[in-house]
């Protein structure tokens, strides 16, 4: 057997990878797969597109690239879009369903993984361990004396954006630490025992912590927005381990510049992997490069289910997890 736990399968050439995936994932994809990776050079991408699009049934992408309109009216014959990624914002859903190509990603397997990053970066934003660090190593500590004070999390009251899967799963972690926990989802979550505030300015009124775990896409696009930061105010914190578009960043760069918020904590940015400068100098700040679930087991996980996905649609016509 060519993929683990799957049967032998001859595609021919019916498979499209669009843009960078794991190392492992695109050996797997051209052994078994004989799959065929569109150009990134757009004139080269638009020769290929016009001699071969019509070949391809399945384009495999992730959630940093996508596919768009455009490109799946040049992939006439294209019937599903496999997404190695939880997130799937940069896939024109709407557009695929009005051409009747399913989609899928990879949920559940990288809960648990997003969940202790996320918890993890909030410990570190608000008890400045990256900082600490940096000041040992500096030298600092002989010289200057203690390191300064930081702030509990044991104990803080921590607003969720988006209380699916994941902020679920950070919600009941945070519960270890005595932690109070409030949300806001688009809807309120029935059988919640947490309480649910219908705007996200009014959650962040009331909470130490603001936690965004929110899907991405246009529905949630600065969903975070200089109000919202402005209603965190100078002692509150931000964790962002959703994606940088539902959060401000413009605004979120100028409160932690001006000192009108505590600190942040960031593993996604608006324009990946591109990091504001501003926020290089900041030690009120933790930075990640997208790692929320970056684990070797996490990622075999997703892999194994994007190549599930594949099969299935290619040998049914079904996907194992549409989204």
């Amino acid at each position: 057997m060519s993929s683990e736990g799957l049967p032998e399968c001859n595609v021919g050439g019916s498979v499209l990878q669009v843009g960078p995936l794991m190392p492992s994932l695109v050996r797997k994809l051209a052994d078994d797969y004989d799959a065929r990776r569109l150009p990134s050079d757009p004139d080269e991408r638009a020769a290929f597109l016009a001699d071969h699009g019509a070949e391809f049934t399945v384009a495999v992408t992730s959630g940093g690239v996508g596919v768009d309109a455009s490109l799946m009216q040049a992939l006439p014959n294209l019937g599903a879009v496999v997404n190695f990624g939880v997130g799937y914002d940069t896939t024109d859903v709407d557009a695929a369903h009005a051409r009747g190509i399913g989609v899928s990603n990879t949920p559940d397997v990288l809960t648990d993984c997003t969940a202790d990053t996320a918890v993890g970066l909030l410990i570190d934003t608000m008890r400045q361990l990256p900082a600490a660090d940096r000041y040992v190593r500096a030298g600092r500590w002989p010289v200057d004396g203690m390191f300064p004070l930081t702030r509990d999390v044991s104990n803080s009251t921590v607003g969720i954006i988006g209380l699916g899967r994941i902020g679920t799963a950070i919600a009941q972690r945070l519960k270890a630490f005595r932690c109070s926990i409030a949300y806001h989802n688009r809807h309120r979550v029935t059988d919640c025992p947490y309480p649910y505030f219908a705007s996200p300015v009014e959650l962040a009124a009331s909470v130490d912590v603001l936690v965004v775990a929110a899907a991405g896409g246009d529905s949630s696009r600065g969903l975070v927005s200089s109000e919202v930061i402005e209603a965190l105010g100078p002692s509150g914190y931000l964790i962002n381990i959703a994606r940088g578009s539902v959060v401000d960043q413009d605004a979120l760069v100028v409160a932690l510049v001006e000192k009108r918020l505590a600190g942040a904590g960031l593993d996604v940015f608006a324009d990946e992997p591109h990091v504001p400068e501003e926020l290089f100098a900041l030690d009120n700040v933790v930075l990640l490069p997208h790692v929320g679930s970056g684990t070797v087991q996490t990622r075999a996980a997703m892999e194994e289910l994007t190549v599930r996905n594949l099969h299935s649609f290619l040998t049914t016509g079904a996907l194992v997890t549409p989204v």
